[in-house]
């Protein structure tokens, strides 16, 4: 079973598309298929440049497309869900237990609340999920309205997350309009999460950097 066969599956496009709706709802930012798309090509990026092996990444990017399911049980603790809800879809699927454990762990750890990077696979997919700010996930339509989580990602006009040629350092880079949002903001919201980077960047034997308006900030 191959990352480009779950994408195609119809449940999995379902349960994506109705855990989107219910945070749209809750009046969270875009978390459907633009969102978990850009995380499993991230994911598997940080995996085949570390050379991991051709099936390691494909199951990086699998994790990827399925880590916010679990939004639509509930956004509380919705990493757990979503990892008891990929095993019953992948078990089915026929996936081996060896894959299916690394996927559930990874799902399972991917939030800043409650995650740990207990391995290869589930640091790459934090690294990849919390890199993943911009204007266009913003579903408010009038400034005015925006809360802080609005501010923040509608305030950067560019993220990059990339690892250098030597494999020793892995870096975010923001580009922030602070007509929007001040840099202050983004740590207000977004320091646990950043942590959280710098623990996966350590488990995947790197250093996490990130830098902001061309500042380097950690």
């Amino acid at each position: 079973m191959t990352y480009e066969q779950i994408k195609k599956n119809e449940a999995i496009r379902t349960y994506i598309m109705q855990a989107d709706a219910s945070l749209a709802a809750l009046g969270y930012t875009e978390h459907s298929f633009a969102h978990v798309g850009r995380v499993a090509e991230m994911t598997g990026y940080i995996l085949k440049t570390l050379e991991k092996s051709d099936r390691i990444v494909e199951l990086g990017k699998i994790a990827g497309f399925l880590h916010d399911i679990g939004n639509l049980v509930n956004r509380v603790d919705h990493s757990q869900s979503g990892a008891i809800m990929a095993f019953r879809l992948l078990d089915r699927m026929d996936f081996s237990p060896d894959e299916i454990s690394l996927i559930v762990t990874a799902i399972g750890n991917h939030d800043e609340g409650t995650g740990v990077p207990v391995n290869e696979l589930a640091a790459a997919l934090i690294l990849a999920d919390k890199s993943d700010v911009r204007r266009s996930r913003v579903r408010t339509k009038y400034v005015a309205d925006f809360d802080i989580h609005d501010r923040v990602n509608y305030s950067v006009t560019k993220s990059e997350l990339t690892i250098n040629e030597a494999h020793t350092v892995v870096e975010l880079k923001l580009e922030v309009d602070t007509q929007f949002s001040p840099v202050l903001d983004y740590f207000a919201i977004f320091t646990n999460r950043m942590l959280l980077c710098r623990s996966a960047a350590e488990t995947l034997g790197l250093q996490f950097k990130l830098t902001i308006n061309e500042q380097q900030l950690g």
